[in-house]
């Protein structure tokens, strides 16, 4: 299960995406709203990918588990375990290959990143994370791709949460990004290897539809879409 309700999410009043940030290609562009409208689809299409490569919390060198599940689709899918982080083309439970990467999803990563100044992006690994209240995501860079020319893109889905915008270093200030259903993050260029994360999902997210704690396409969570250039 994983915890979607994609056809019961209602049509948004919010108006066409906007930007937000410096709009700068050396920082961080939030385009608010930006995957909304195709929010009902995406949902579905991560629901195919789940039931090739089902979600799971893995463990990172430390030894600990993450508290954000994951799977991953496109040529190549991002794995850590004892043995270090990496990229590979294969999920280590099953053998196979990881579900190839849906059209819309390629589509959208192409189309935010273009919004942001990155032209011809075209991702080839996306890491799915669904967080339940109290995940976190904490800060870190995104080091293992071959190529820190292309930018990250970046999209949330469900429950709101709070995304931390670090500096060059783990200890620089930072800043902290209120993120909706829809909103889609990108930073590339001089920002690409800053430090980011995610604040501990609340436990009384703010009501949907009249049930607190819950948004009406995704039930008790938060799916994320990060896609990269990986390979």
């Amino acid at each position: 299960m994983t915890g979607l309700r994609a056809d019961s999410y209602p049509p948004s009043p919010r108006p066409s995406p906007t930007k937000r940030g410096r709009g700068s290609k050396d920082d961080i562009v939030v385009l608010s709203g930006l995957a909304e409208s195709a929010a009902a689809e995406l949902l579905r299409e991560i629901e195919r990918v789940a039931a090739v490569a089902p979600f799971r919390n893995m463990v990172v060198p430390g030894g600990h588990s993450m508290s954000v599940a994951m799977t991953n689709c496109g040529r190549l899918g991002w794995v850590t375990d004892r043995s270090g982080y990496r990229y590979t083309e294969r999920d280590p439970l099953s053998g196979r290959a990881w579900a190839a990467m849906p059209r819309a999803f390629g589509e959208l990563a192409t189309r935010a990143a273009a919004e942001a100044g990155f032209g011809e992006f075209a991702p080839d690994a996306c890491l799915v994370n669904r967080y339940e209240p109290g995940a976190r995501m904490g800060l870190h860079q995104d080091r293992n791709e071959a190529d820190f020319g292309q930018p990250i893109v970046s999209v949330s889905l469900g429950l709101p949460a709070t995304f931390l915008w670090g500096g060059a270093k783990r200890r620089d200030p930072v800043r902290r990004l209120p993120l909706r259903h829809g909103d889609v993050v990108v930073w590339g260029g001089a920002a690409r290897l800053r430090f980011h994360g995610v604040a501990p999902l609340g436990r009384q997210a703010p009501t949907f539809g009249g049930t607190p704690g819950m948004h009406p396409a995704t039930g008790g969570f938060r799916f994320n879409l990060t896609f990269r250039r990986a390979g």
